[in-house]
């Protein structure tokens, strides 16, 4: 038997960081910068419990890019470093100075966090540098030390003649990667990843900051202005609309958890939600992609959420999927349904004017989460064609589980007024995701649900009206019918509700769709369907029966560019007959 070290060359481990541990180039400048910020928090952990003096230090991390050097300079006024604690920390990769000091003071003060962990985001630099030096001063009393790499296997190390405390690094940018010797690159890349950190960003002293350090999540809910949550959100997602309302999280147990989640006002249905949920760890931009902590079905809202001790990479720009992200992801959902439940119940007149705007999310989700769908069950509601809003299981019972329903209140005017006039109702199911949601109705209650274009119970085909109609229009898969209807127009259109359904649905996902087949149901109320078969003129009598038919079709749906074309010049024809 064998035992030894398992050893790792310097030669071979410089080229995997370099070119494969970080997915983008820029996200060297969020490593030093977040590094820059860990040795501040550093050394206010060591003066609040005593350890170091407080000098009332203007806290801050500066940097400078200069275009006729080359160089990028991140510089802090932080802990600093001592020659034994470069080796330590800089000469030996992967060993995370932040997990030793965490480690050490862990019990002593919990107030500050330290972002860093792995011990590999100084190494970042080289995808961007050819030579990278460090100066830095300890807060001890111990002299200023200089560290000088090419990226290779050796490195330097003298005297500085530092003498404020903090540390200096400058990097030396190759000619491939001078793009980020452009103050305003700089300024995008920061903005990026670290608009949020802790600590005063300053690009190449500018007065103000680059950076807000005392975000809007970070604060409690009951300090938080209507305005600031909408400054917010204005700033985040480029949206010059208002969000509907937001949900200000603000969880310490079982985990620390803080973030705000805004309702947005969609502008149409089913425009993309990818990358509207960003999440940072301590303040620190992580991702867009967030998944795992937010399900699916909430994907289409837009926010922050901060954890910071979300398990990531080692590279700080994905999620350890674990048992820890699901528990996360159930509170979230969790804290959604609340909110919805409590605007019900607190607000119900804003409540009514956000619901349709709101409908999408609650009827996916009721979808995608049975626990979702069993919260919200009582505050499920519909709009009437009476115009008010009404608990959607209060008016199922009221209709004996039969529900009638319209999709496009001005589409389908005609057939609003006709079942007013027999004294019935129908509800208003405008989003194309309605068309799933009334099938998982169907399924889930055992509740029936009717378009109001459907074909009406009685109807006769058997009258020489009908026949008249048919040989005129002479479409092979037009069916033509006749019934007493309580209405104006002398013909409607209606269609098989399966059938239609099938199409609808295929259309949601811009797939081809089979011929639709439609059922034209002559009004035998109507005088003029009456009047048709006394006409004497063939040429005339052609005329009125086309008019109707499309006159049908315009009540039903939009005629092609072609179709109405033909309406009008026949409409035109008529007037002419008429005068």
């Amino acid at each position: 038997m064998k035992k030894g070290n398992i050893q790792v060359q310097t030669q071979n481990i410089f080229p995997v960081i370099k070119k494969w541990l970080y997915s983008d180039k820029d996200i060297f400048l969020r490593e030093l910068t977040v590094n820059a910020c860990d040795a501040i928090t550093k050394i206010k952990k060591l003066q609040s419990i005593g350890e170091c003096k407080s000098d009332d230090d203007n806290y801050r991390v500066d940097i400078y890019c200069d275009k006729d050097n080359k160089t990028i300079t991140i510089k802090d006024n932080g802990i600093g470093m001592t020659e034994e604690e470069i080796d330590k920390y800089i000469n030996q990769i992967a060993f995370s100075g932040a997990e030793e000091f965490l480690s050490k003071y862990k019990d002593k003060d919990e107030e500050n966090q330290i972002i860093g962990h792995f011990g590999l985001g100084f190494y970042s630099a080289y995808m961007v540098a050819d030579l990278v030096e460090i100066e830095t001063k300890s807060y001890k009393d111990e002299p200023a030390v200089k560290w000088t790499c090419d990226g290779g296997t050796e490195y330097e190390i003298s005297e500085s003649s530092k003498v404020e405390r903090g540390t200096i690094i400058t990097l030396h940018v190759s000619d491939a990667e001078e793009e980020f010797l452009q103050p305003e690159r700089l300024r995008s890349v920061l903005l990026k990843y670290c608009a949020f950190l802790p600590y005063a960003i300053h690009l190449n002293d500018e007065e103000n900051s680059v950076n807000d350090t005392n975000p809007l999540w970070t604060k409690s809910p009951a300090d938080c202005k209507d305005e600031e949550y909408k400054e917010l959100y204005h700033r985040l997602f480029s949206d010059f609309n208002d969000p509907l309302f937001w949900i200000h999280l603000n969880v310490d147990y079982p985990f620390n958890l803080k973030g705000i989640l805004y309702f947005p006002k969609l502008t149409h249905e089913f425009e993309s939600a990818q990358g509207q949920i960003k999440l940072f760890n301590n303040q620190v931009f992580v991702a867009d992609n967030i998944k795992e902590v937010i399900p699916e079905f909430l994907m289409l809202l837009k926010g922050v959420i901060d954890c910071p001790e979300i398990p990531l990479n080692v590279s700080r720009s994905s999620l350890q999927n674990d048992g820890y992200v699901n528990k996360i992801s159930s509170h979230i959902t969790k804290k959604v349904a609340d909110k919805i439940i409590s605007l019900h119940k607190l607000e119900k007149e804003h409540f009514d004017e956000y619901y349709n705007d709101i409908s999408p999310f609650i009827e996916y989700g009721c979808m995608r989460d049975e626990k979702f769908y069993d919260k919200l069950k009582p505050v499920l509601q519909v709009k009437t064609t009476l115009g008010d809003f009404v608990s959607l299981f209060e008016y199922a019972e009221a209709q004996d589980k039969n529900i009638t329903y319209i999709s496009d209140e001005n589409q389908q005017a005609q057939y609003i007024k006709m079942i007013k006039e027999e004294g019935r109702s129908a509800i208003v199911m405008p989003h194309l995701i309605d068309t799933h949601f009334i099938s998982f109705l169907e399924m889930k209650e055992q509740w029936k649900f009717t378009r109001i274009d459907t074909l009406p119970q009685e109807t006769k085909d058997d009258e020489s009206i009908v026949e008249v109609f048919k040989s005129i229009l002479k479409i092979d898969d037009l069916k033509v019918t006749a019934s007493s209807l309580k209405i104006s127009l002398p013909a409607i259109i209606v269609e098989d509700e399966q059938e239609r359904r099938i199409n609808d649905m295929t259309k949601m996902f811009g797939n081809a769709f089979t011929k639709q087949k439609y059922t034209l149901v002559l009004n035998t109320d109507s005088e003029i369907i009456n009047k048709i078969e006394a006409m004497e003129d063939a040429n005339k009598k052609e005329l009125v029966c086309k008019q109707i038919y499309d006159i049908a079709r315009v009540c039903h749906n939009p005629l092609t560019t072609e179709e109405m074309t033909e309406f009008i010049e026949r409409s035109s024809e008529i007037l002419k007959l008429l005068m």
